[in-house]
């Protein structure tokens, strides 16, 4: 209430909005399950031969969360992704959607990490970005599926973190943030700056505009080894790993088929369920 007696309502302050999103370029999740082949030996997954790379769907949602930010607030969208052997038509797709700029950590060193050698990479990375309010990633990588990498990156910095998210509000640097729950959602207000992982439940993302795709043409990527931010090979990759993988393989599943038969529709009924019984399925 103010001096005159009147009430006095507080009002909603809208600041542009620095964003980081996390992307990860990874083997097509909807790639025919024949052409997926594991090297036991180098226990690593061997790329399909003839099925392109894809951002992760997860992060692609990171992005479309980011976009929907700054549509509301404005703001800079940066886009950081990790690998070696990066397509630059796969990591520029979220510029073509309407992000800003983009970073790769482009090396050999950096493959072959766990999530806390991803992580602590990707940690750096975002100090030596700078400023920035929110880091979205995606709720897990569409490859390993682990889902550590994001909380990962926010431990390593001491921020806030809000998991699967579904809907992300900004204002008066704060966040608020419906998180989905087995059973539905909570609602959890986070003060900026933090990092939120993006689930599917926030929607599809959007599709790349012909202007964006000509626009993302024109952005070059920002390259950085370790070097740039501040690590040595040995501390990041399959070097800095702290999990050791002990075996990777294909599962073998077998499977026989055994035709029930009989003189009439109800003989054949009748073996069936002798059959299942026998099986002690029934």
């Amino acid at each position: 209430m103010d001096s005159g007696g009147n009430i006095a309502h507080k009002k909603e302050v809208n600041v542009t909005v620095n964003i980081i999103v996390c992307v990860k370029q990874v083997i097509d999740p909807e790639a025919p399950p024949s052409s997926f082949k594991v090297d036991e030996a180098g226990k690593k997954v061997v790329p399909p031969s003839g099925v392109p790379p894809v951002i992760s769907p997860f992060d692609e949602n990171a992005v479309e969360a980011a976009l929907r930010v700054k549509d509301a607030q404005g703001g800079k969208i940066t886009v950081l992704s990790m690998g070696v052997n990066l397509l630059r038509e796969v990591v520029k797709k979220p510029l073509s959607m309407g992000a800003d700029e983009i970073v790769l950590l482009e090396d050999e060193a950096f493959t072959g990490g766990d999530s806390w050698s991803n992580a602590r990479a990707l940690a750096m990375a975002v100090k030596k970005i700078g400023e920035y309010d929110l880091i979205f990633c995606g709720r897990q990588a569409a490859d390993w599926d682990d889902g550590q990498v994001g909380s990962g990156i926010a431990e390593i910095l001491e921020l806030p973190c809000v998991t699967v998210a579904r809907k992300i509000d900004v204002a008066n640097g704060k966040a608020v943030v419906e998180r989905v729950t087995a059973d539905g959602y909570e609602v959890i207000e986070v003060s900026l700056p933090a990092l939120i992982t993006v689930s599917n439940e926030l929607g599809e993302a959007r599709y790349p505009t012909i202007k964006g795709i000509m626009a993302a043409k024109k952005i070059e990527p920002l390259v950085w080894t370790p070097a740039d931010i501040g690590l040595e090979p040995d501390q990041i990759g399959a070097a800095g790993r702290k999990m050791n993988l002990e075996k990777l393989y294909q599962p073998v599943h077998e499977g026989k088929c055994e035709l029930i038969e009989g003189e009439s529709p109800e003989e054949a009924g009748v073996n069936l369920a002798l059959k299942l019984r026998e099986a002690k399925l029934l």
